[in-house]
C-alpha cells in the first residue's frame, strides 16, 4: 500500500490520486500532471498583467530579463517545494511551525496571511475590470459579483482534486491560446526582443524601473504558492519500495518546470504585446488594463486582438482565484493548527480583499485600479523573503530531509535567488525613502 500523507488530501478536501508501481513513464507522468498547474496559474494572474503591461508600455523590452530572472527563480524555489514536502511530508506552513523559534510563528502567519490578501486583490479587481471590458458592466459591480464566486469554489472543489487540475489546464491553455493568436497579429521584431533579457544594470537605478523590477518579481514568484506546493505534491499516493521518493520527486519536478515554462511564456506575451503595441507610438504610456483593452483594436487593426485581451484577462482572474482560497487553508492550519470552513475561509479573505478594492474603485475611479494592482504585487515581492528563506535552510538540513536534502548547487542557487529578492527589495525601499 501508499504511504498517506499527513494532511494534504484531507486538508484541502480532495480525493488523493494513486501512482501504482509498474505503470509507464507516460502514464506515471499523467498522473503526477496537476499541481505544478495549480501553482502556475498564481504566476499569469491579474497582478501580472498590471506589472507586465505598465513595464512594456513604459520601457519597452528592457524589462523581459526581469521576467526571465524571476521565472527561473520561481523554478528553483518550486522544485524546493516538491522536494520538501515528498520528503518530509510537511508543507512549508507547518515547517516554520515545528521547525523555527515558536515567537516566529504568528509573524510568519501574519505575512502568509498578507500576501494572500494581496493576491485575492489582483485576481478580484482583475476580472472585475474583465466582465467591465467584455460585458459593460459597471466596475463596482463587477468586484461585488466577483466577490460572490465563493460558492462557485466550493462546489469545484467536491468534485476532487483531478477535476480542478483538469479545469485549471483548460483555462491555462485558453489564455495561452489568446496570447497566440496576439503574437500572430502583432508580429513583433524579435531581435529587439531577445535583447530585452539582456540584464541592465540601469534598472535598479532608476525609482520607477525598481517599482515595476519589485512588481515583477512579486506577481512571478508568489509567497503563498510556496506554501500551496509544498502540500499539492502530497496528494500524489505512490507505491513501490526503495527509491519510490527520488522517482516521485522527479515526475514532480518535471510537471512544475512544464507549467511553469508556460506561465513564462504568457507573461512575456503580455510584455511584448504591450511594448509592441504602445510604446513609444503613444504620447504617454498605457498603464490602465481598460485603456489597454481600448487601444489594441485600432493599433493592431481588428476587433478581435481586444476581444482575446479580455477574454484571457477573466480566465486568467477566475483560474488564479483558486489558488488563494486553497493556500489560505493551508496557511491557517500548519501555522496555527486551526480549521475553519471552507466557506468561512473563502469568505474572510475575499472580504478583506475586498474592502481595498471597492474604496479604490468608488472613491478614486477606476484608472486607481492599475495602480492597486501593481501594488499589491510589490506587497508579495516585500513578503517572499519570510517565505523563501526559511524554505531553502529546511531543503539543506541532511537530518530533516534524509536522502532528498538539496544538493549543493541547488542550495546555492536557492540562496542566490534569496539574496536578488532581498537586493531588488532593498534597493526600492531605498529609491522611495530616497524620493525616487
Amino acid at each position: 500500500m501508499p504511504d498517506a500523507p499527513l494532511g494534504t488530501a484531507a486538508r484541502i478536501d480532495t480525493q488523493a490520486v494513486e501512482v501504482p508501481a509498474g505503470l509507464g513513464t507516460l502514464r506515471t507522468f499523467l498522473r503526477v500532471l496537476g499541481p505544478g498547474y495549480l501553482v502556475a496559474v498564481g504566476y499569469m494572474d491579474p497582478g501580472n498583467w498590471a506589472t507586465d503591461l505598465a513595464a512594456g508600455s513604459q520601457f519597452g523590452y528592457r524589462l523581459l530579463w526581469v521576467i526571465g530572472l524571476s521565472s527561473l527563480m520561481a523554478m528553483v524555489l518550486q522544485s524546493l517545494c516538491c522536494r520538501l514536502g515528498i520528503a518530509t511530508r510537511l508543507d512549508l506552513a507547518q515547517a516554520c511551525s515545528q521547525l523555527l523559534p515558536r515567537f516566529c510563528r504568528i509573524p510568519l502567519w501574519l505575512l502568509a496571511e498578507v500576501a494572500i490578501i494581496a493576491c485575492d486583490l489582483a485576481e478580484l479587481v482583475g476580472s472585475a475590470i474583465a466582465l467591465q471590458l467584455l460585458f459593460g458592466l459597471p466596475l463596482p459591480w463587477g468586484v461585488g459579483l466577483t466577490a460572490a464566486d465563493t460558492l462557485l469554489l466550493l462546489a469545484l472543489q467536491r468534485f476532487g482534486i483531478r477535476r480542478l487540475e483538469a479545469l485549471v489546464i483548460a483555462l491555462v491553455a485558453l489564455v495561452g491560446g489568446c496570447f497566440a493568436v496576439e503574437m500572430l497579429l502583432l508580429q513583433p521584431d524579435w531581435g529587439q526582443v531577445s535583447l530585452g533579457f539582456l540584464p541592465q544594470a540601469a534598472s535598479l537605478r532608476d525609482g520607477q524601473q525598481l517599482f515595476l523590477a519589485a512588481g515583477i518579481l512579486g506577481a512571478t514568484v508568489m509567497p503563498h504558492n510556496l506554501y500551496l506546493h509544498s502540500s499539492l505534491v502530497q496528494t500524489r499516493l505512490w507505491a513501490g519500495g526503495r527509491g519510490t521518493q527520488r522517482r516521485a520527486l522527479a515526475f514532480s519536478t518535471w510537471d512544475t518546470l512544464i507549467a511553469l515554462s508556460l506561465a513564462f511564456l504568457i507573461n512575456v506575451s503580455i510584455l511584448v504585446l504591450a511594448a509592441g503595441s504602445f510604446y513609444g507610438r503613444l504620447p504617454q504610456p498605457v498603464t490602465d488594463l481598460s485603456e489597454a483593452y481600448r487601444l489594441l483594436t485600432p493599433m493592431l487593426g481588428t476587433s478581435l486582438a481586444s476581444v482575446l485581451f479580455g477574454v484571457a484577462l477573466l480566465a486568467a482572474g477566475q483560474s488564479s482565484t483558486l489558488t488563494a482560497t486553497m493556500a489560505g487553508q493551508i496557511v491557517m492550519e500548519g501555522f496555527l493548527q486551526i480549521r475553519l470552513p471552507d466557506w468561512k475561509r473563502r469568505l474572510l479573505t475575499r472580504g478583506l480583499a475586498l474592502i481595498p478594492a471597492m474604496a479604490t474603485v468608488i472613491l478614486f475611479g477606476e484608472r486607481a485600479t492599475t495602480n492597486l494592482l501593481v501594488l499589491s504585487q510589490v506587497v508579495l515581492s516585500l513578503q517572499l523573503p519570510f517565505a523563501v528563506i526559511p524554505l531553502v535552510w529546511f531543503c539543506g538540513r541532511r537530518g530533516l530531509m534524509g536522502e532528498l536534502r538539496a544538493p549543493l548547487w541547488l542550495q546555492a542557487a536557492g540562496w542566490l535567488c534569496a539574496s536578488v529578492i532581498v537586493m531588488i527589495n532593498l534597493s526600492w525601499l531605498s529609491a522611495v525613502l530616497r524620493g525616487g
